[in-house]
């Protein structure tokens, strides 16, 4: 027992009071562990299109961190996924809506569109998007206007690129089926490009068009009545869902197939060529990470897809009995054996 003493009065502390105080002094003064996330930190919804595990989430996730933005610690992840069912989009936005996130990260016409749909005020990152200005969902690529900035595909000119491709690699080439779904906005415009491409390169191109899964059976039938020699599916979230139903029917048929989605060629499509989606959706980090520090999203210029990737199926062209050329060997950026 300690003794304090003075004129007026006499203090006495015992051992287990000093540990007391002790204790609730260093429990107190403790730091927060290293991963509790701040309750004021900024919460990014993300609604993908597809399911889970979704390589683009994770590539987001490293552009951030990259940014210094650390999931759990300064900064909270909302993820929504459709799973390929568009109609649960609405409910899916509502919900981050309601959770007051801070921005919205989404990519594919659909995804975008619903977002745009249920706010305008909070910001929405496009991780992709296949013609933004065309298709109305801003007022211009160097000023998007409104809550809504990001990246674009460029689908509109790519789809005439991956027909001379195909051409290049099998030059017997006259007759190319397009399966695409004229629901998705973006899709038509670039339909018309395909179109353009076709006329100069000599090919002659045939729509077949499916809106819902119930469609494909139908399409594959008349595809193989029109007898065209070769197939290119315009990606979006039903022909993506699909792909392998798409792959199959190409490689059954002896068609030479060419898509935009590295998926595509894993499926059993001949070769792919298209931007690489998880590098997009790393670089809608930096838009995040700009929008959290104050910028705003009409002030951010819309910016285009800059890494694109040809992958070649060699065990696909095998089956075709293809042989592909060197030159288009030596470009590729992965082969499939």
């Amino acid at each position: 027992m300690r003794q304090f003493r003075n004129s007026k009065f006499e203090i006495r502390i015992s051992p287990a009071s000093i540990f007391v105080v002790g204790l609730v002094l260093s429990i107190v003064a403790a730091p927060f562990p290293a991963d509790a996330q701040s309750p004021a930190a900024p919460r990014i919804g993300v609604l993908t299109l597809f399911a889970p595990p979704d390589p683009q989430v994770e590539a987001l996730k490293q552009g951030l961190r990259e940014l210094g933005w650390i999931e759990g610690q300064n900064v909270g992840l909302e993820h929504r996924y459709t799973e390929g069912k568009l109609e649960r989009l609405p409910d899916l936005v509502a919900e981050l809506l309601r959770l007051k996130v801070d921005v919205i990260v989404t990519g594919g016409e659909a995804g975008i569109r619903a977002a745009r749909d249920a706010t305008r005020t909070i910001p929405i990152v496009m991780a992709n998007s296949g013609d933004p200005v065309g298709t109305g969902l801003i007022a211009s690529l160097a000023r998007p206007g409104g809550n809504i900035t990001g990246l674009s595909l460029l689908l509109s000119e790519l789809g005439g690129k991956r027909l001379a491709l195909l051409r290049e690699t099998v030059p017997k080439v006259s007759h190319v089926a397009v399966l695409w779904n004229p629901t998705n906005a973006a899709k038509p415009l670039e339909w018309k490009s395909i179109q353009v491409a076709a006329g100069a390169l000599g090919v002659r191109v045939t729509s077949f068009e499916v809106r819902e899964p119930t469609d494909f059976a139908l399409a594959f039938a008349a595809v193989a009545k029109a007898r065209s020699n070769a197939l290119t599916p315009l990606s979006e979230p039903l022909t993506r869902a699909h792909r392998r139903q798409i792959g199959e029917f190409a490689v059954k048929n002896r068609l030479p197939m060419i898509a935009e989605n590295r998926e595509f060629a894993e499926a059993g499509g001949l070769m792919t060529y298209g931007p690489s989606l998880p590098d997009l959706y790393r670089r809608a980090a930096t838009y995040v990470d700009k929008i959290l520090k104050g910028a705003k999203p009409a002030d951010l210029p819309v910016e285009q897809a800059s890494k694109f990737e040809l992958v070649i199926n060699l065990k696909t062209a095998k089956a075709l009995g293809l042989k592909i050329p060197q030159t288009i060997l030596v470009r590729a950026d992965e082969v499939i054996r």
